[in-house]
């Protein structure tokens, strides 16, 4: 089966999106013929090397695009240049030596793809994003920087763009995060919807027997200090556990949220009971999943969480969010889903959790193994990527309609 991957930019040696593409590229490179096409920056190791498995196609990014990496990495500037290019070596090379193409980033789901309407059955995804903030927790999520408001543009864009209807419209399938993504692309026509996370692991880290100790209970959060990932939350929560002197957090990230949090314990008398570190070393990130006894991470606007999946190779009970992609990740087996209403109802229902955890180390146990177990049967990269390839050959059965 011959099969053609495009990412805007795929590399081993980076981060985000990049890094989740590459992933996908080579452990797809041992399931099918695999070509990829993709920017490529200048410094870094190039593509080829990284992915000798496939065939690798690359154009170099405009400069003026690397200028600003967050903004690059929300808006994707470029992304018309790379579609042009795609579209060109398509219509090149010619589309019918290829059985399907897949269009695996950007995930933001507001990019036509350059696969349309070239003869071919293509695929989209996984698309995630488009996740807006609870009503009841708007107030305190303060003011998105200016690009980041073009997201309340999307819910236009899925009724009346055609360029981007057109190209969900024929797209053989579109893969997303979560099935909520379903619900956020309902007013777009699709034919066949498929739920693919997009993250994935190389291998289980090594056992840790956790030895319960009465009365104590340590809590983890990893993520970037932003409001919406649910670290105040878990902040507010230890005022509703004052008589467990025990419970402690300990924080590792860094943003504006850090601040207000270290502020939010100071006021709620709970300040020592809660380490931030900031950002911290990978390997020092891997050490607090062993030491610690759970990971708190409500975040109530989390396209995906790939925190949820390094918790889970620990073998860590979780505490998330009912919403969005840790609805989809984290199930009875291995965690607790919280609903989100208010903040003030959140923030309890942590603390009624984490009051129950506490006193049962053998649920903390099972949720833990049905983590690990989860990952096993779903969540390594060659198991994904067989089950991708097995969708790539029901689709390429299908008969496509024009």
């Amino acid at each position: 089966m011959r099969v053609v991957l495009a990412a805007p930019n795929i590399d081993g040696t980076d981060v985000g999106e990049a890094f989740v593409a590459f992933k996908w590229a080579e452990a797809l490179a041992r399931e099918v013929d695999l070509t990829v096409l993709s920017f490529e920056r200048p410094g870094r190791v190039p593509l080829r090397d990284q992915l000798p498995g496939a065939q690798v196609v690359t154009w170099v990014e405009p400069p003026w695009a690397r200028l600003h990496e967050r903004f690059n990495a929300m808006v994707k500037p470029a992304y018309p240049i790379f579609f042009r290019n795609v579209r060109r070596w398509m219509n090149g090379t010619g589309a019918k030596r290829f059985d399907l193409a897949h269009q695996i980033m950007p995930q933001a789901a507001r990019y036509p793809s350059p696969f349309r309407g070239l003869g071919l059955p293509f695929v989209i995804g996984p698309l995630g994003g488009a996740l807006d903030a609870p009503e009841a927790f708007r107030s305190e999520c303060g003011t998105a920087p200016g690009f980041t408001r073009l997201r309340a543009l999307d819910a236009l864009r899925f009724r009346r763009d055609p360029w981007l209807r057109a190209s969900y419209g024929e797209a053989a399938a579109v893969l997303g995060v979560a099935p909520y993504v379903r619900d956020v692309l309902a007013a777009t026509p699709i034919k066949r919807f498929e739920t693919v996370l997009e993250l994935g692991v190389d291998d289980l880290a090594p056992e840790v027997e956790r030895r319960p100790t009465e009365g104590s209970l340590r809590l983890l959060h990893v993520g970037r200090g932003v409001r919406t990932k649910g670290l105040r939350d878990v902040v507010r929560a230890l005022k509703h556990l004052i008589d467990m002197p025990g419970v402690s957090l300990t924080s590792a990230g860094l943003g504006e949220e850090i601040g207000i949090c270290r502020e939010e314990a100071q006021r709620l008398g709970v300040a020592d009971r809660v380490t931030f570190l900031g950002r911290v070393a990978r390997d020092e990130v891997e050490d607090l999943y062993r030491t610690h006894d759970v990971f708190a991470f409500p975040s109530f606007r989390e396209p995906a969480g790939g925190v949820l999946y390094e918790a889970m190779r620990w073998g860590l009970p979780v505490i998330t969010a009912a919403r969005g992609g840790p609805d989809w990740i984290i199930d009875d087996a291995c965690g607790v889903r919280l609903p989100i209403s208010t903040p003030e109802a959140l923030s309890w229902d942590i603390a009624t959790t984490v009051r129950s955890l506490a006193g049962a180390p053998e649920q903390r146990v099972r949720f833990g193994a049905g983590g690990r177990a989860k990952l096993l049967r779903e969540g390594l990269w060659p198991v994904k990527a067989a089950r991708l390839a097995a969708l790539f050959r029901s689709l390429i059965r299908e008969p496509m309609a024009f």
